[in-house]
This record gives C-alpha cells, sequence and structure tokens, in this order.
C-alpha cells in the first residue's frame, strides 16, 4: 500500500526525519508514537508533500507502486492520501458539505453525496446546522475533530493519517469517533500519530512504531504501547 524508503526529511539546516523506512500495509492501522519533537508530524507532512520540507534525494515514497515523493500534495490527495490535523483551521464561507463535494470524484450524484454526508454526521453526532455553516466556523476543539473525521471517511482515502486525533477532545467524543472509525476501517491503512496510549484502547493497531529524533528505534505489537504508557520512552 504505502512504502516509504530512505526518506531523511529537513526544514532549513535541520535534519528532522533521518533515513525513514516502512511499509504500511492495506487494511491495517499503525501507531506512531514518540516524545515531543521526535519528527512524528514532520512524517505526516512528508507523507502529504508539505512544500516547507526538503526530502534527500534517496527519499522515496510509493502508494501501490507508484511514486509518489515528487507530486505535489493537491495530486498526491488525488491518488488516495489523507491528513488530518491536530488543530484544525476555519474555513468562512465553506460547508463541510461544499468542500467535500469540490474534493471527491462523486458517483453518487449531489444529492446522494450529501445524503451520505448527513448521515455520516449523525453518526458523528455533528448537528445539521454545524454542517452548513462555514467549516469549523464556532466549532468547539471536539466538534473540529469529528469535522476532520467525517472529511476522511466521506471522501473515502486508501491511507488516512490522524495526527493526534485524540487532542482536546472528552472521553466520550473519543469513545465515538473512535467507534466510527472502526466501522469505515476496512480495505483503508490508518496511521494514528499519538502521544498516548489512551485512543489505541478503542482503536487497536497492528503495529506501534517509535520515532526517536527523527528515527525509527522500535516497532512491534500493540503491548508496546503498554510499555510505553508504564516505562516512558527512557529506554528507546
Amino acid at each position: 500500500m504505502l512504502k516509504i524508503s530512505n526518506l531523511t526529511v529537513s526544514a532549513g539546516k535541520k535534519t528532522i526525519v533521518k533515513d525513514f523506512s516502512y511499509n504500511f500495509e492495506k487494511g491495517k492501522i499503525y501507531a506512531i508514537m514518540g516524545p515531543n519533537g521526535s519528527g512524528k508530524s514532520t512524517l505526516a507532512f512528508s507523507i502529504i508533500g508539505h512544500p516547507s520540507y526538503k526530502l534527500a534525494s534517496k527519499s522515496k515514497i510509493t502508494l501501490d507502486g507508484k511514486n509518489i515523493t515528487k507530486l505535489q500534495t493537491h495530486k498526491r490527495i488525488k491518488q488516495g492520501v489523507f491528513l488530518t490535523f491536530q488543530s484544525p483551521h476555519e474555513l468562512t464561507g465553506v460547508s463541510v458539505y461544499q468542500l467535500i463535494r469540490v474534493a471527491k470524484d462523486s458517483k453518487e450524484g449531489v444529492h446522494g453525496l450529501f445524503e451520505n454526508i448527513k448521515n455520516l454526521g449523525k453518526e458523528l453526532h455533528i448537528s445539521e446546522d454545524l454542517l452548513s455553516r462555514g467549516l469549523n466556523q464556532s466549532a468547539s476543539g471536539g466538534e473540529r475533530k469529528k469535522l476532520e473525521v467525517l472529511q476522511a471517511i466521506a471522501l473515502d482515502k486508501k491511507v488516512i493519517i490522524f495526527d493526534e486525533i485524540d487532542t482536546g477532545i472528552d472521553v466520550d467524543s473519543l469513545k465515538l469517533i473512535t467507534k466510527v472509525l472502526n466501522k469505515y476501517k476496512k480495505d483503508k491503512t490508518f496511521i494514528l500519530i499519538t502521544h498516548y496510549n489512551r485512543v489505541l484502547k478503542y482503536l487497536k493497531p497492528d503495529k506501534v512504531l517509535v520515532l526517536i529524533d527523527g528515527s525509527l528505534r522500535k516497532s512491534g505489537g500493540p503491548k508496546l504501547a503498554d510499555t510505553i504508557e508504564k516505562q516512558g520512552y527512557k529506554n528507546f
């Protein structure tokens, strides 16, 4: 599905991610954990093609066998990659309905697309008013996270990267969001970037990757997250 080879990423004169290689398989959930400043978000931005970061010449990112390393962000999204943000921004004057209509090549027609969005909103306990107003306008942190999840599901991408999906939300919202994600995870690759284990109690990872100082130090099963919760990152 998503294969990353020898990924080295810098911003200005600082190298942030160092020689990262991993193969993310279809239909699996991955958790990327690490302390603050370990390069987790930079890794996510590099996968999506953020222009602020420079990749070393040997770096390579492929999706379903196609090299997307040099593609612009919007073209990577077209190929099937989606990234949610730690702090989703407000987009005044553009509703989630309008945004998804423009972003998605829908075969179900406008009416069918809007009905799908409305139904997803009900599953996530998002009010019709919030769906109709400007994206994230006057929305709480938890509501913004729910709207991010709605977009990720509605756009139906192959690889969805959730950058700290649990930040700023209460436990009830976390349970609801992860319940919906578990429902729609089939045939998708989820990559969860997180500091903490709590989201992984509800959205069980197949693999846990530990990133320290920009390098992949260890990978393992779900129990690795439990070890980190008990012992921290001192052993890595």
